[in-house]
């Protein structure tokens, strides 16, 4: 049965017979036509994901932001595969020592995400940019058994804990098929469109993971292609958005719209559900940045009544909070270049301010938390 977004094909025969998905190439055909919601949806989207761009080039500490973000993004699409960690675990002082399997997932997302990040600036989005970033993801954790940075040479399916091919949920398309839709992606990705690039991103997304090219991780590089593509075309200029917090929360219907795309080719209906999360997903950044910049600035101002011999070392203090919100005095002073002890004094300080409190032990060393810092980035976590 063939619609406008593919048919299933029967691969083997006899008890090995299986029916895989085909995808037909991008952009659809007859095109997609937007009613008056998502018309709406489509400019309130914009209108967002631009407030947001704008936001993010006037913000002298954006850099710090994109790095908590990325940090948190890299927790919720690990999440939305089934790794159970939470942002205290991926922002520990000493993960080195204390890492465990899930933890490791979201460190390789993070590393793969800032890789595939700085990638762009010499290669166009490719199929070269996505093996690559696959490889950073897989390597040297759960996965890595599953050839990293190569599409697929076998058969793989989706369903619940062991499904088989005869009952999978979905079954993506067989090797050869694969590799044609992925050619043809690859196209579409810098292929001339009157289609907004918004639009776009919702069709590369819902393509890329029909498609699912990889043994493994396809969900994770799926979603972060979202973001490559909006930074690829401009839309964006750092990578200040994630929408996995959103398809987090609406896993269901997420995966339910994709279905319904494969069975009756209704694009529109997961533009409509993909337009949404950009909206609200925009939104919620902008509202991170706006907590985050006026607990900057509070803090500074408890800094700037400090005795300006010190006023210095108490916003690197400060600077480096931002970026690990979760401290040991130990490492901290190594990584500032403060002694031991004076570490240790301005952060005794900071506890008086309110700024950090103590939170654990590790051994010996006390463990303290950017608290106010914390609250706000664990939203959705």
């Amino acid at each position: 049965m063939q619609n406008r977004s593919g048919s299933f094909v029967t691969n083997l025969s006899g008890d090995a017979e299986y029916r895989s998905f085909r995808p037909a190439p991008l952009p659809p055909s007859p095109p997609v036509e937007l009613d008056n919601e998502a018309t709406s949806l489509l400019i309130e989207a914009n209108r967002k994901v631009a407030l947001l761009d704008g936001l993010s080039s006037r913000i002298p500490n954006m850099d710090l932001f994109v790095a908590m973000y990325v940090r948190k993004e890299a927790l919720v699409s690990s999440q939305i595969e089934g790794t159970q960690c939470t942002l205290d675990d991926v922002l520990d002082p000493n993960i080195e020592t204390n890492i465990n399997g899930d933890v490791s997932d979201v460190v390789n997302y993070i590393k793969a995400a800032e890789y595939a990040v700085n990638r762009l600036n010499t290669l166009p989005l490719c199929n070269r940019l996505i093996k690559e970033t696959h490889s950073v993801l897989l390597s040297g954790v759960r996965g890595s058994e599953k050839t990293p940075g190569e599409f697929r040479y076998s058969q793989n399916w989706i369903g619940g804990q062991g499904s088989t091919l005869k009952n999978a949920r979905y079954i993506p398309p067989n090797p050869q098929d694969m590799k044609d839709a992925m050619s043809d992606l690859e196209k579409y990705l810098n292929a001339e469109d009157s289609l907004d690039p918004l639009i776009k991103a919702a069709l590369i997304h819902y393509q890329f993971e029909t498609i699912h090219p990889f043994l493994d991780g396809n969900g994770r590089v799926g979603r972060l292609l979202i973001t490559l593509f909006l930074m690829e075309t401009h839309i964006l200029s750092t990578p200040s958005l994630y929408i996995s917090c959103y398809l987090k929360s609406n896993r269901i219907e997420y995966y339910d719209r994709m279905t319904e795309v494969r069975k009756s080719g209704n694009y529109e209906q997961w533009i409509l559900f993909f337009l949404r999360a950009i909206a609200e997903t925009a939104e919620d950044a902008i509202d991170t940045i706006d907590k985050l910049t006026a607990l900057h600035t509070k803090n500074i101002d408890l800094i700037d009544a400090e005795s300006s011999r010190i006023k210095n070392n108490l916003k690197s203090l400060l600077t480096y909070l931002e970026k690990n919100p979760i401290i040991d005095v130990k490492k901290t002073s190594d990584a500032l270049g403060f002694s031991y002890n004076t570490t240790a004094k301005y952060v005794d300080l900071f506890c008086d301010k309110g700024i950090l409190s103590q939170t654990s032990k590790a051994g010996k060393s006390k463990i303290y938390s950017y608290t106010s810092y914390l609250e706000i980035l664990r939203k959705d976590t």
